[in-house]
């Protein structure tokens, strides 16, 4: 990993010190992509987008030896809602940005963080990890991802693993002359239907500087599709490329238009995409397990995933704000019924402290 001068301000134990890294993003970046198990996540670019969009405190942090060598990274936002709690998060939104490394650059990295969350006085600190971390923590068990080996060519994906009724399904769009366009010009779009979604699940939904600043940030590493239908977006999804990897982070539709299976030509369109590239693996990413979202993305011939989200709370708390807790899904139902004029409006201030 990367060399760097020891850093005044560390902090120093088990033989690592930890530090927080305020240096150019191109030196973090490089030893992210030099770290086995690192993501997308880990990227610096979400600093900037996790500070000037959504307004949240952010701490990079870095476990380096007594020679000033990295061998561990952990990016940490506290999020902080008077309405929702406090949290300190790796990553928010998102499903992985953990501690990664060495073993032991990774638990000296977790001890800082729950050190600083027990300072902070956080109700939850939750570091997502796609792989457990080698601390004395609580590891969460209530996501999962469903993962797709991707054949060489579509056909093989489509003749050899689809069964009959997915093809059908995947038709049936196509049957209605719906398409679809890939590019980053299909942030708007996007926006348009995702929005219009998460209304109707009953979330705020994020503000469209996000995604725009996911585009600028990102550039080919995040890709934007749209299916349309007599011109008008109907389906629209969001996703992030990692070396042999394509997460599809956000996906949406709506719903007046199910009958015509929008979604389904979405994902193959992606996958189509995706097998053109290269990419090995379609993530579908994360779900509950046994609910409705799960059923969807094991119907494509994935297999199931653990997401070992480690954990440390001082007040019993097994999960940030969801629809499991009383006073959320009585808020989400009212949200379903809001007017999207208020929803668009309003949904943007309350997803900023939405961890």
């Amino acid at each position: 990993m990367t060399e760097v001068p020891v850093s005044p301000e560390s902090h120093r134990t088990g033989g690592f010190d930890v530090i927080e890294f305020d240096g150019p993003a191109d030196r973090w970046d490089k030893s992210v992509s030099e770290t086995p198990g690192s993501s997308f996540c880990h990227l610096a670019g979400w600093r900037e987008i996790m500070v000037d969009v959504l307004g949240h405190e952010c701490r990079y942090l870095v476990a380096q030896d007594d020679t000033g060598m990295w061998r561990g990274l952990l990016p940490l936002v506290h999020v902080k809602s008077r309405l929702f709690g406090h949290y300190l998060l790796s990553m928010p939104f998102l499903n992985y940005g953990g501690p990664i490394g060495s073993a032991g650059a990774q638990t000296r990295l977790v001890e800082y963080a729950i050190d600083q969350a027990r300072r902070a006085n956080v109700d939850l600190l939750e570091l997502r990890s796609r792989s457990p971390v080698p601390a004395d923590v609580t590891v969460s068990g209530r996501k999962i991802a469903v993962i797709l080996d991707l054949p060489s060519s579509p056909e093989q994906l489509w003749r050899e693993q689809f069964p009959g009724k997915l093809r059908s399904q995947i038709r049936r769009p196509q049957k209605e002359g719906m398409e679809v366009q890939f590019g980053p010009e299909q942030v708007e779009p996007f926006y348009e239907v995702f929005k219009r979604n998460m209304r109707d699940l009953g979330t705020p939904v994020l503000p469209l500087s996000f995604f725009e600043g996911l585009r600028l940030t990102f550039g080919e590493l995040v890709m934007f599709g749209t299916v349309y239908w007599r011109g008008q977006p109907v389906a629209a999804g969001a996703g992030f490329l990692w070396r042999d990897e394509f997460e599809m982070t956000w996906a949406s539709a709506l719903r007046e238009h199910n009958r015509m299976a929008p979604n389904m030509l979405l994902y193959w369109a992606f996958m189509e995409a995706m097998i053109a590239r290269g990419v090995q693996f379609f993530n579908f990413g994360r779900c509950t397990p046994n609910e409705g979202t799960h059923r969807f993305k094991r119907q494509w011939g994935g297999r199931d995933v653990p997401l070992p989200w480690a954990q440390w709370t001082a007040r019993n708390l097994t999960a940030t704000p969801s629809p499991d807790r009383p006073l959320f899904r009585a808020a989400t139902a009212v949200w379903k019924r809001l007017p999207l004029l208020v929803t668009n409006r309003v949904g943007p201030i309350l997803a900023r402290r939405l961890p």
